[in-house]
Protein backbone atom coordinates (compact mmCIF):
# COMPACT_ATOMS: atom_id res chain seq x y z
CA UNK A 1 0.00 0.00 0.00
CA UNK A 2 2.87 2.36 0.78
CA UNK A 3 4.47 1.52 -2.54
CA UNK A 4 1.29 2.51 -4.38
CA UNK A 5 1.22 5.77 -2.46
CA UNK A 6 4.81 6.48 -3.43
CA UNK A 7 4.15 5.62 -7.04
CA UNK A 8 1.10 7.90 -7.03
CA UNK A 9 3.13 10.72 -5.48
CA UNK A 10 5.88 10.32 -8.07
CA UNK A 11 3.30 10.21 -10.87
CA UNK A 12 1.63 13.38 -9.56
CA UNK A 13 4.98 15.18 -9.37
CA UNK A 14 5.87 14.11 -12.91
CA UNK A 15 2.46 15.23 -14.15
CA UNK A 16 2.84 18.67 -12.59
CA UNK A 17 6.44 18.90 -13.81
CA UNK A 18 5.20 18.23 -17.34
CA UNK A 19 2.27 20.58 -16.85
CA UNK A 20 4.42 23.54 -15.73
CA UNK A 21 5.90 24.36 -19.18
CA UNK A 22 2.43 24.20 -20.66
CA UNK A 23 1.18 26.65 -18.05
CA UNK A 24 4.06 29.02 -18.88
CA UNK A 25 3.33 28.61 -22.58
CA UNK A 26 -0.34 29.35 -21.93
CA UNK A 27 0.61 32.49 -20.07
CA UNK A 28 2.86 33.52 -22.94
CA UNK A 29 0.00 33.16 -25.41
CA UNK A 30 -1.58 36.22 -23.91
CA UNK A 31 -4.06 37.12 -21.23
CA UNK A 32 -6.84 37.98 -23.70
CA UNK A 33 -7.02 34.45 -25.16
CA UNK A 34 -9.87 32.15 -24.15
CA UNK A 35 -8.57 29.66 -21.51
CA UNK A 36 -10.42 26.79 -23.19
CA UNK A 37 -8.58 27.40 -26.46
CA UNK A 38 -5.12 27.26 -24.88
CA UNK A 39 -3.00 24.14 -24.56
CA UNK A 40 -3.79 24.11 -20.83
CA UNK A 41 -7.51 24.00 -21.64
CA UNK A 42 -6.84 21.11 -24.01
CA UNK A 43 -4.94 19.26 -21.29
CA UNK A 44 -7.79 19.72 -18.83
CA UNK A 45 -10.29 18.42 -21.38
CA UNK A 46 -8.17 15.30 -21.92
CA UNK A 47 -7.67 14.92 -18.18
CA UNK A 48 -11.43 15.13 -17.63
CA UNK A 49 -12.01 12.60 -20.39
CA UNK A 50 -9.46 10.19 -18.92
CA UNK A 51 -11.04 10.42 -15.44
CA UNK A 52 -14.52 9.66 -16.81
CA UNK A 53 -13.18 6.86 -19.04
CA UNK A 54 -11.26 5.31 -16.13
CA UNK A 55 -14.36 5.41 -13.90
CA UNK A 56 -16.52 3.76 -16.55
CA UNK A 57 -13.85 1.18 -17.27
CA UNK A 58 -13.57 0.36 -13.57
CA UNK A 59 -17.32 -0.18 -13.25
CA UNK A 60 -17.45 -2.39 -16.33
CA UNK A 61 -14.44 -4.49 -15.29
CA UNK A 62 -15.68 -4.87 -11.72
CA UNK A 63 -19.34 -5.76 -12.21
CA UNK A 64 -19.98 -7.08 -15.73
CA UNK A 65 -17.94 -10.35 -15.74
CA UNK A 66 -19.40 -11.66 -12.48
CA UNK A 67 -22.95 -11.04 -13.57
CA UNK A 68 -22.56 -12.72 -16.94
CA UNK A 69 -20.54 -15.62 -15.49
CA UNK A 70 -23.26 -16.33 -12.91
CA UNK A 71 -25.99 -16.21 -15.55
CA UNK A 72 -24.04 -18.53 -17.87
CA UNK A 73 -23.46 -21.01 -15.04
CA UNK A 74 -27.14 -21.05 -14.08
CA UNK A 75 -28.30 -21.51 -17.67
CA UNK A 76 -25.73 -24.28 -18.28
CA UNK A 77 -26.83 -26.08 -15.11
CA UNK A 78 -30.49 -25.88 -16.13
CA UNK A 79 -29.69 -27.16 -19.63
CA UNK A 80 -27.79 -30.13 -18.15
CA UNK A 81 -30.74 -31.02 -15.95
CA UNK A 82 -33.13 -30.81 -18.89
CA UNK A 83 -30.85 -33.05 -21.00
CA UNK A 84 -30.66 -35.61 -18.19
CA UNK A 85 -34.45 -35.60 -17.82
CA UNK A 86 -34.85 -36.05 -21.58
CA UNK A 87 -32.37 -38.95 -21.62
CA UNK A 88 -34.22 -40.61 -18.76
CA UNK A 89 -37.53 -40.19 -20.57
CA UNK A 90 -36.08 -41.66 -23.76
CA UNK A 91 -34.63 -44.59 -21.81
CA UNK A 92 -37.97 -45.32 -20.17
CA UNK A 93 -39.76 -45.17 -23.52
CA UNK A 94 -37.26 -47.55 -25.13
CA UNK A 95 -37.68 -50.00 -22.26
CA UNK A 96 -41.44 -49.93 -22.59
CA UNK A 97 -41.24 -50.56 -26.34
CA UNK A 98 -38.89 -53.50 -25.79
CA UNK A 99 -41.28 -55.12 -23.34
CA UNK A 100 -44.15 -54.56 -25.75
CA UNK A 101 -42.32 -56.26 -28.61
CA UNK A 102 -41.36 -59.32 -26.54
CA UNK A 103 -44.55 -59.86 -24.63
CA UNK A 104 -47.42 -59.93 -27.09
CA UNK A 105 -49.73 -61.56 -24.52
CA UNK A 106 -49.45 -58.51 -22.26
CA UNK A 107 -50.18 -55.98 -25.02
CA UNK A 108 -53.32 -54.62 -23.43
CA UNK A 109 -51.70 -54.19 -20.01
CA UNK A 110 -48.61 -52.61 -21.47
CA UNK A 111 -50.65 -50.24 -23.62
CA UNK A 112 -52.47 -48.92 -20.60
CA UNK A 113 -49.20 -48.71 -18.60
CA UNK A 114 -47.47 -46.99 -21.51
CA UNK A 115 -50.33 -44.53 -21.86
CA UNK A 116 -50.14 -43.75 -18.15
CA UNK A 117 -46.37 -43.39 -18.34
CA UNK A 118 -46.58 -41.26 -21.48
CA UNK A 119 -49.18 -38.93 -20.00
CA UNK A 120 -47.15 -38.66 -16.79
CA UNK A 121 -44.02 -38.03 -18.86
CA UNK A 122 -45.82 -35.45 -20.96
CA UNK A 123 -47.03 -33.76 -17.78
CA UNK A 124 -43.51 -33.88 -16.35
CA UNK A 125 -41.99 -32.52 -19.58
CA UNK A 126 -44.72 -29.88 -19.65
CA UNK A 127 -43.92 -28.92 -16.07
CA UNK A 128 -40.20 -28.92 -16.84
CA UNK A 129 -40.80 -26.75 -19.91
CA UNK A 130 -42.96 -24.38 -17.89
CA UNK A 131 -40.25 -24.23 -15.22
CA UNK A 132 -37.58 -23.54 -17.85
CA UNK A 133 -39.74 -20.84 -19.40
CA UNK A 134 -40.15 -19.20 -15.98
CA UNK A 135 -36.40 -19.34 -15.47
CA UNK A 136 -35.84 -17.75 -18.88
CA UNK A 137 -38.36 -15.01 -18.04
CA UNK A 138 -36.59 -14.39 -14.72
CA UNK A 139 -33.24 -14.26 -16.51
CA UNK A 140 -34.65 -11.82 -19.07
CA UNK A 141 -36.06 -9.65 -16.29
CA UNK A 142 -32.70 -9.69 -14.54
CA UNK A 143 -30.98 -8.64 -17.77
CA UNK A 144 -33.56 -5.90 -18.29
CA UNK A 145 -32.97 -4.71 -14.73
CA UNK A 146 -29.22 -4.74 -15.35
CA UNK A 147 -29.70 -2.77 -18.55
CA UNK A 148 -31.90 -0.29 -16.68
CA UNK A 149 -29.23 0.09 -14.00
CA UNK A 150 -26.61 0.63 -16.68
CA UNK A 151 -28.89 3.21 -18.31
CA UNK A 152 -29.32 5.00 -15.01
CA UNK A 153 -25.54 5.03 -14.51
CA UNK A 154 -25.07 6.41 -18.00
CA UNK A 155 -27.72 9.04 -17.35
CA UNK A 156 -25.95 10.01 -14.12
CA UNK A 157 -22.68 10.28 -16.03
CA UNK A 158 -24.34 12.48 -18.64
CA UNK A 159 -25.86 14.65 -15.91
CA UNK A 160 -22.47 14.95 -14.24
CA UNK A 161 -20.90 15.93 -17.56
CA UNK A 162 -23.61 18.54 -18.11
CA UNK A 163 -23.00 19.92 -14.62
CA UNK A 164 -19.26 20.06 -15.28
CA UNK A 165 -19.86 21.81 -18.60
CA UNK A 166 -22.18 24.31 -16.90
CA UNK A 167 -19.62 24.94 -14.15
CA UNK A 168 -16.93 25.39 -16.78
CA UNK A 169 -19.10 27.91 -18.62
CA UNK A 170 -19.71 29.81 -15.39
CA UNK A 171 -15.99 29.83 -14.65
CA UNK A 172 -15.28 31.16 -18.11
CA UNK A 173 -17.71 34.00 -17.54
CA UNK A 174 -16.33 34.86 -14.11
CA UNK A 175 -12.62 34.30 -14.78
CA UNK A 176 -11.24 37.63 -15.93
CA UNK A 177 -7.72 38.04 -17.28
CA UNK A 178 -6.70 39.86 -14.09
CA UNK A 179 -8.05 37.05 -11.91
CA UNK A 180 -6.39 34.46 -14.14
CA UNK A 181 -3.03 36.26 -13.84
CA UNK A 182 -3.41 36.49 -10.07
CA UNK A 183 -4.20 32.75 -9.81
CA UNK A 184 -1.27 31.92 -12.06
CA UNK A 185 1.17 34.04 -10.04
CA UNK A 186 -0.10 32.52 -6.77
CA UNK A 187 0.40 29.03 -8.20
CA UNK A 188 3.90 29.83 -9.43
CA UNK A 189 4.86 31.36 -6.07
CA UNK A 190 3.62 28.24 -4.21
CA UNK A 191 5.69 25.84 -6.35
CA UNK A 192 9.07 26.19 -4.55
CA UNK A 193 7.43 25.40 -1.19
CA UNK A 194 5.66 22.27 -2.50
CA UNK A 195 8.79 20.67 -4.02
CA UNK A 196 9.25 18.53 -0.87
Amino acid sequence: MRRRGRIGLVAARCFFALLLPVVYAGAAEGAAANPADTSLGEIFRWLNFSVVAAALGYLIVKYAPGFFRARATAISRDMSRAAAAKAEAERALAEAEDKLARLTEEVVGLRSAAQRDASAEAERVSNLTRSDMEKIVRAARAEIDAAARAGRLELKALAARAAIDRAEALLRKQLTPELQNALFHTFVESLPGSAN
